[in-house]
Formats: structure tokens, C-alpha cells, sequence
């Protein structure tokens, strides 16, 4: 199934450009890999709250994490 660009998120590049883990977001959020994993690959779109928490964790702005 192929998402449309409006329900994307940027995870997988913020963490990218700061040197962060997939394991360590996923440690520091509680989950397992595997959801985390389905978050930055874009399989899964996490909910608002879970996009709060991983801009708090990255220290960027929530706006910077979807498109």
C-alpha cells in the first residue's frame, strides 16, 4: 500500500541528521522496535501524542516530523 505524501512523517530523516538510533527512540518511547521501526519506515503513522513525545525526545518542533 503506497501512502500519500499528506500522511508521512520525517522521523527517519530527523533521526538521521542527529545520529539517532531507531533502538534508542524506541527504548526512550517505551515501545518495541518493531513499532518504531513501522514509524520511521512510514508502514505506520503514529498518533498525535506519540509525534509530541518524539519531538520532545529529538528536540525539534512536532511540525518538523510530519509533511
Amino acid at each position: 500500500m503506497v501512502q500519500s505524501k499528506e500522511h508521512s512523517n520525517l522521523i527517519k530523516e530527523v533521526l538521521k541528521k542527529k545520529g539517532i538510533s531507531q533502538t534508542w527512540l524506541a527504548r526512550e518511547l517505551g515501545l518495541s522496535f518493531s513499532i518504531t521501526n513501522a514509524y520511521v519506515c512510514n508502514r505506520r503513522q503514529p498518533n498525535l501524542s506519540t509525534i509530541f513525545k518524539v519531538a520532545d525526545l529529538l528536540n525539534v518542533s512536532p511540525k518538523e516530523l510530519v509533511k
